[in-house]
């Protein structure tokens, strides 16, 4: 099976799975995709919209259940804790909604929202509001570097496997790095 034959048939899970976990990288993947004419925008946007949704409603309430017992076993994140509860404390409403667009707070802070009491009802309505924002922005921005490299390269289905290899090795070594420095 050809590269763009894969593409069209497992995109959107892929997109789902690698939202779920994280996602930015496998997003404007995404949107490149869809430029391509290999998946279509929309299901693009819908697809990493479920992924991170479901993702940090998971992470809500196993912070909710077992935050502090985790906490104690994963010190990395506890220093990351003390700041972004201090905001959850000031600005709830903002850190709920924006916290996808924070790198490397991402994955934690739905834990430490869970943590916090937020109410589940008002965490849901606000992440449904913000993963709708999120998925639409960086997909709609992978969509438009499709448009960019295309207007700067020409035809780009002639480098569309270089450009996709070298997008997921520069994803796979920001994963890496970010996975080694957690584990520290």
């Amino acid at each position: 099976m050809t590269l763009a034959g894969l593409v069209s048939t497992y995109g959107y899970a892929a997109i789902a799975i690698g939202t779920f976990f994280e996602g930015e990288t496998i997003l404007i993947l995404g949107g490149l995709a869809a430029h391509q004419g290999y998946l279509q925008l929309p299901g693009v946007i819908a697809s990493a919209f479920a992924g991170t949704l479901f993702g940090d409603q998971l992470y809500f309430y196993i912070g909710r259940i077992k935050g502090y017992a985790v906490l104690e076993k994963k010190p990395h994140w506890k220093r990351k804790s003390e700041h972004v509860l201090r905001l959850l404390k000031r600005h709830q409403i903002l850190v709920i909604l924006g916290f996808r667009f924070l790198y490397g707070t991402r994955t934690i802070t739905p834990f430490l929202i869970g943590i916090s009491r937020v109410s589940p009802l008002r965490f849901l309505l606000l992440n449904i509001i913000g993963a709708s924002v999120w998925a639409t922005v960086i997909g709609g921005l992978g969509y438009a570097f499709g448009q960019t490299l295309e207007s700067l390269i020409g035809n780009i289905k002639k480098y569309e496997l270089l450009i996709s290899l070298v997008l997921v090795a520069i994803g796979a070594l920001v994963w890496t790095i970010y996975y080694i420095r957690s584990k520290r």
